[in-house]
């Protein structure tokens, strides 16, 4: 009997993770720069005294959907997006250096750089970036920034600093929704990365497969919540069978 229940409990909690997962991914089908979570199911024995004969079935994430977005078109100075498997990097909330595709940016309250979200961008140096009061930028196919002010020449303020990983150092998702490297080390700045200023890449969530894969999680979920019942069924008839022979 405690089969069926270890079962479909693990089952149940299972799908109500993916549904989790699946969720997070529609409500950013329209971030810039967002990479599609995936996940899987995984069968774990339960170790113990004894033969193994119970097996939990646990959800995890098994990184993410590393195609690239589509290219949405906006003409705005400070939009820029990212070519190829080139990453902005920007100051994570805990002061780590983090990155992103997310390359729609704005001048902070403190005269920094900073992106959309809030994120303070990072130059080549591995510094924020300082804009001159009151000045116009544009950023060039290389991630360098120009900068304007009333009628003075234009001057170079800095330029992006850009990554590109590889399969020795691959990004993995934080919980802030920026990714870092698994060892925690910043990656260094490349030199042939480049950019396509006036432009953002899109999610590369596909609202539709996404949707889908809900009402089948949701029709899993429910299928589990029915072999608990008729657990419970059974072993209600059991007791009442033990019972009369009592």
């Amino acid at each position: 009997m405690d089969r069926i229940i270890y079962t479909a409990m693990s089952g149940a909690s299972s799908a109500a993770s993916r549904q989790a997962v699946l969720a997070n991914n529609l409500a950013n089908v329209s971030t810039n720069g967002f990479r599609a979570e995936m996940s899987a199911y995984r069968a774990v024995p339960i170790k113990g005294d004894g033969a193994t004969t119970r097996v939990f079935n646990v959800e995890t994430t098994n990184g993410h959907l590393n195609t690239p977005g589509p290219s949405i078109r906006t003409g705005r100075d400070l939009d820029v997006m990212a070519n190829g498997n080139a990453w902005f990097a920007v100051q994570g909330l805990d002061g780590t250096e983090a990155y992103t595709r997310n390359g729609s940016f704005q001048v902070g309250p403190d005269g920094n750089l900073q992106t959309s979200t809030g994120q303070t961008v990072l130059s080549d140096g591995g510094a924020p970036i300082a804009v001159p009061q009151g000045a116009s930028l544009s950023i060039g196919f290389d991630g360098t920034i120009t900068s304007k002010a009333n009628n003075q020449p234009a001057a170079t303020i800095g330029r992006l600093k850009l990554i590109t990983p590889n399969a020795d150092e691959p990004l993995k998702r934080g919980v802030d929704g920026l990714f870092r490297t698994a060892s925690g080390d910043p990656l260094p700045n490349s030199a042939i990365a480049r950019l396509t200023p006036g432009s953002l890449e899109g999610s590369n969530v596909n609202a539709i497969e996404s949707m889908v894969g809900m009402i089948q999680t949701a029709r899993q979920f429910e299928m589990q919540m029915r072999l608990l019942q008729t657990a419970e069924s059974n072993d209600r008839s059991a007791g009442q069978l033990l019972s009369m022979q009592g």
